[in-house]
């Protein structure tokens, strides 16, 4: 479903040579002005383990990975977990760049749920780390049209939901950069690796 493209850059520009080498994922088109849109992450609207509210404007302007899991999943959320402290570790310091957490079983993980399973990461605010839940079927659709990754629920599946193991790098316009493997410590560390191509 992902489709990957080259960067587009208008006749006269001047290209952002440290972005290059990362593509800009999803669908794009030409608009009536001749200027090429691209796929971005729609808006959304969501609650942190502190209980507060966090939309598209928190992350505008900012570097931000996002992922879908669920504290109770007995699957790959634990090794995901693992991995994404890595990249928390490497950039907490940075104020332009967050993670977002998406939980797909809003039923169980309330911020309080979500704000103890942070603590026992070892992320003890919300101030680059957010794990967020809401409204189900929302964050079922932001990560299926947004994020183009799979997040739903399904009672065949360990858990009684489905969902991909990806770690998404998503740039201050809103744009996905990235997609790699959270679950494999080689494509994390890519991740790694790629964060400061854009971060700049």
């Amino acid at each position: 479903m992902i489709i990957l493209l080259a960067i587009a850059c208008k006749p006269g520009n001047k290209p952002d040579v440290s972005q290059l080498d990362l593509p800009i994922l999803g669908e794009r088109y030409v608009d009536d002005n001749q200027d090429t849109v691209y796929h971005r992450i729609a808006d959304f609207s969501l609650v942190n383990q502190l209980g507060d509210t966090i939309t598209n404007s928190d992350v505008t302007g900012k570097v931000y990975v996002a992922d879908f899991f669920f504290t109770s999943c007995p699957t790959i959320c634990p090794v995901m977990k693992k991995e994404m402290l890595r990249v928390y570790e490497k950039y907490q310091e940075n104020p332009n760049f967050k993670i977002l957490s998406h939980s797909i079983d809003v039923a169980h993980d309330t911020p309080e749920v979500l704000k103890d399973y942070a603590e026992r990461l070892g992320v003890n605010d919300a101030r680059t780390w957010n794990f967020l839940t809401g409204d189900q079927e929302k964050i079922f659709e932001l990560g299926q049209t947004s994020y183009l990754t799979t997040a739903m629920a399904d009672q065949l599946e360990p858990g009684g939901f489905l969902h991909s193991g990806a770690f998404l790098l998503i740039d201050q316009q809103g744009r996905i950069r990235g997609v790699y493997d959270g679950t494999k410590s080689d494509q994390v560390d890519r991740l790694i690796n790629d964060i400061p191509k854009i971060l700049k």
